[in-house]
């Protein structure tokens, strides 16, 4: 029987992949075989994982991708293809947060965050998905959101806007593009221990809220390997518009 998972033919564009997140989901992609662009603002990270990737046999390009910025985002695009050849799947993955209480957010805090969270995704995804039905290929687009799209805390209400609004994103580009052979759908992730907040789970506050995790435990990077190998390959060919969480039960409380 074929591989469900396949994704050897594949090149898949990684944004944030400096770090966290993007980070694993470029290696775990390019050890199944994909051909992966990683894609940020920081190259110098990039370029240790690049290498890194190609030490193992992958095939992998870095380029410098500011999401904030359209200009940007064609160029570092142009340079993609140009390495690796056309872009079958996106993973929207870039973003920030500032934490304040909603009271102390600035302009420019709340700016930062919803540019690089929902703008920055929305214009990565038009000129991939332009591209795609210019070449009438098939794609796939996966937007990184998070729990906190669909449930609120405390001190983060410009990152829960900004991925509420990501996954309303999802669902009107699923619509618009679903005619084109292109998929979008979204991974809500919940709680995940990363070189950011790592030590943050060894604190009382961070001990406090793993507790409030019905798994009783903080994600690993490694727990989003299933999901994201799920919807960057055919196995999920007939889904489109869908969200899928990955949060150890936390929305449950």
């Amino acid at each position: 029987m074929p591989d469900l998972f396949d994704v050897s033919q594949e090149v898949v564009l990684v944004t944030g992949a400096s770090q966290g997140l993007g980070r694993q989901f470029a290696r775990v992609l390019s050890a199944h075989g994909a051909a992966v662009v990683l894609a940020a603002r920081q190259t110098a990270k990039l370029q240790s994982l690049e290498q890194e990737i190609r030490g193992r046999g992958g095939r992998a390009a870095a380029v410098e991708m500011d999401v904030t910025d359209t200009a940007s985002i064609s160029k570092a695009i142009d340079s993609a293809e140009a390495a690796l050849g056309p872009i079958s799947v996106l993973i929207n993955n870039a973003g920030i947060a500032v934490e304040k209480l909603a009271v102390d957010q600035t302009e420019a805090d709340f700016d930062a965050v919803i540019n690089a969270n929902l703008k920055g995704a929305y214009f990565v995804t038009t000129e991939v998905a332009r591209r795609m039905i210019a070449q009438r290929r098939q794609g796939n687009i996966v937007n990184v959101a998070s729990v906190l799209g669909l449930g609120v805390m405390k001190s983060v209400s410009p990152y829960a806007i900004s991925k509420a609004g990501l996954l309303q994103a999802t669902k009107a580009m699923a619509l618009e593009l679903a005619a084109n052979n292109i998929r979008v759908n979204a991974l809500a992730p919940g709680y995940i221990d990363t070189d950011i907040n790592h030590e943050f789970w060894s604190t009382p506050a961070g001990e406090r809220l793993a507790k409030r995790i019905p798994q009783r435990r903080v994600g690993a990077e490694s727990d989003l390997d299933g999901a994201i190998l799920l919807l960057a390959s055919n196995a999920s060919r007939y889904m489109t518009g869908s969200v899928v969480t990955i949060d150890g039960g936390f929305l449950l409380t």
